[in-house]
């Protein structure tokens, strides 16, 4: 991104929450309108939305199963800047520890201060997750990325980044939280700026119903020689059926006189089965 807006994912957004699926309830609920007696072979498994928020759980998606994420986020900055991105990701674990995920922009329009617009396809990221179950109710997370600049020129940065993410997640009760500290060796950066940019992002979610969710999150970045980002984000989140969620909400920058916000819309849904 030319602009500095408040976002800078990854994912998101980065790439994206941990909003829980369907109750092991519903599902037996949509099971028995069958008519016949199916095994839990038989069945889908559920999806794991990663997104829209800035921070991922430590959880992977189901094993063997490719997982699809899409959506639209639209970034207003000062005056005119503003970008308009359309995001993905695409999640495979090959088992309930290990797995990779494909993200990034699949397509991008930004316009500058004094109304220049370009627009093309974004940067993608593709990153390597492992998971360390310390309970049922709780997790920690270690995921290696690397951003690869092959994105139109004025959108790519022309450099890759690197990224290592600790995570740790847990069930709190009814609620679920997701810490996430995320260190980058950026690739291009300004003149005077630190190539090390840490992020942090402290989400709260749970479920309202049996399909519906939301999510708090806080996050922000921090790199020596260059401004600092804070946000705070809200969204909601619905389980059309178990192997699709639609989500929607929108964030805004924390920092005095900064007026950076965010809107975004988007899906997760389960793809074929792979292995």
């Amino acid at each position: 991104m030319q602009e500095e807006f408040t976002v800078t994912n990854t994912r998101c957004l980065p790439q994206t929450f941990a909003l829980r699926p369907l109750t092991p309830a519903l599902i037996a609920a949509l099971c028995s309108g069958t008519g016949h007696a199916q095994t839990a072979a038989d069945e889908p498994p559920a999806v794991t939305p990663y997104r829209p928020s800035v921070s991922t759980p430590a959880a992977l998606s189901a094993p063997g199963w490719l997982e699809i994420e899409g959506g639209a986020l639209r970034a207003r900055g000062s005056g005119d800047t503003r970008r308009d991105s359309l995001p993905y990701t695409l999640k495979l674990a090959f088992t309930p520890d290990w797995g990779v995920r494909l993200g990034g922009d699949a397509w991008v329009r930004q316009t500058d201060e004094v109304g220049q617009r370009i627009s093309g396809a974004g940067d993608p990221s593709i990153v390597l997750k492992r998971r360390f179950a310390i309970d049922e109710a709780s997790a920690f997370g270690l995921e290696a990325g690397a951003t690869l600049p092959t994105g139109r020129r004025g959108i790519s940065s022309g450099k890759s980044d690197y990224s290592i993410n600790a995570i740790y997640s847990a069930d709190l009760g009814s609620f679920h939280t997701d810490l996430n500290l995320v260190a980058t060796r950026v690739g291009a950066v300004a003149a005077g700026a630190s190539r090390m940019q840490t992020l942090w992002a402290s989400s709260l979610s749970r479920s309202l119903s049996d399909r519906w969710g939301a999510v708090g999150e806080f996050s922000g970045t921090r790199q020596r020689g260059a401004d600092g980002t804070r946000q705070f984000l809200l969204a909601a989140s619905y389980n059309v059926s178990k192997t699709v969620t639609l989500d929607a909400g929108f964030a805004r920058s924390l920092r005095s006189g900064v007026p950076d916000r965010f809107f975004f819309t988007g899906l997760t849904v389960l793809g074929p089965r792979l292995f």
